[in-house]
C-alpha cells in the first residue's frame, strides 16, 4: 500500500492508494487509522511531503562510484549528518537556489526510509519492524559551500533543500531498487539500492544507537554517482522503482 499526504479543503489529509482505488484516512498512518471515503481524484490537489520529521538523519558517501566521482575513501562505518526539518519540501513544491550565497547547487537523488515506530538501540534484524515505509529523496546541496566549510550543515541545511514524496511505499523492498535522476527529462543518475556500501537495515540499526528515532523521522541512504548542477527554472525528478516519481522545479531566491 501507499501513503500520501496531502492539502485539501485547507487541511493536511492523508489518503491511501490500494489496488481496489484511493480513500481518505481517519487518522494517520504512524497510529491508528481507519479507512474513509472514496477519493475520487488528486487532478489539482496540492501534495504534501509524506511526513512530519523531527529530524532528517542523512548518509554520506554510500554508494562506491559516488565516492569515487567526489575523490572520497569508503568510510568504514556509516557517516552520518544531519538536515533540519525546515529543509523539507513535498512533491512538486519549490527548490529555492540560494544566489545570494552560492553558485553551485547540486541534485543528489536518493532513497529515503520513514521511521514508524520510536527506535532506539535496535538490532539489524529488528530494523525493518520499525520502518514504515520508502520515499523518493533529493538531498540538494550547495557544492561550493560544501567544499568551503569544514562540515556540512550550511551546504545541506537551506530551506527546501530535502524534497521528498510523492508517497511512502510499504511494499517496495529496498535491497534492490532501481534509482533515476533526470533534469530537464534527461538521465543524469542511474543505479541499484543493491550498490550501497551499507544496506537500509545496518543504517536504521547504526543510526539508533546515537540517537532515538521518532515516528515520522526520515533517513536518507546516501546518493550514487553523477551528481550534477541545477539551475533556476530546472526541472528535477527522482524516480525510484516500486516507489513513484519525486517532482520539483527549482526558483532563484
Amino acid at each position: 500500500m501507499e501513503f500520501m499526504k496531502v492539502y485539501c479543503g485547507g487541511e493536511a489529509r492523508w489518503v491511501l492508494s490500494e489496488p481496489a482505488g484511493l480513500c481518505w484516512l481517519d487518522g494517520d498512518p504512524f497510529g491508528e487509522w481507519t479507512r474513509a471515503a472514496d477519493v475520487s481524484s488528486l487532478a489539482g490537489i496540492r501534495f504534501l511531503a509524506p511526513c512530519a520529521a523531527t529530524k532528517v538523519v542523512a548518509v554520506g558517501v554510500n554508494y562506491a562510484s559516488h565516492a569515487e566521482e567526489m575523490g572520497s575513501q569508503l568510510p568504514e562505518e556509516p557517516l552520518l549528518f544531519l538536515k533540519p526539518p525546515s529543509s523539507i519540501v513535498g512533491h512538486r513544491e519549490t527548490i529555492v537556489y540560494p544566489t545570494h550565497l552560492s553558485r553551485r547547487v547540486d541534485y543528489e537523488g536518493e532513497l529515503a526510509l520513514v521511521i514508524g515506530r520510536r527506535a532506539r538501540c535496535i538490532s539489524r534484524e529488528e530494523a525493518p519492524e520499525y520502518v514504515l515505509g520508502y520515499t523518493c529523496a533529493n538531498d540538494v546541496t550547495a557544492r561550493d559551500l560544501q567544499r568551503r566549510d569544514n562540515q556540512w550543515t550550511r551546504a545541506k541545511g537551506f530551506d527546501t533543500f530535502c524534497p521528498l514524496g510523492p508517497v511512502i511505499s510499504t511494499d517496495a523492498d529496498p535491497s534492490s531498487l532501481l534509482i533515476r535522476t533526470r533534469v530537464n527529462g534527461v538521465l543524469r543518475q542511474e543505479a541499484w539500492t543493491s550498490e550501497m556500501v551499507f544496506p537500509v537495515d545496518v543504517l536504521t540499526s547504526h543510526i539508533s544507537q546515537v540517537m532515538t528515532l521518532e515516528p515520522g523521522d526520515v533517513i536518507l541512504t546516501g546518493t550514487p554517482s553523477d551528481v550534477g548542477e541545477l539551475h533556476p527554472g530546472d526541472m528535477v525528478e527522482v524516480e525510484i522503482e516500486g516507489v513513484g516519481t519525486l517532482t520539483n522545479c527549482v526558483a532563484e531566491a
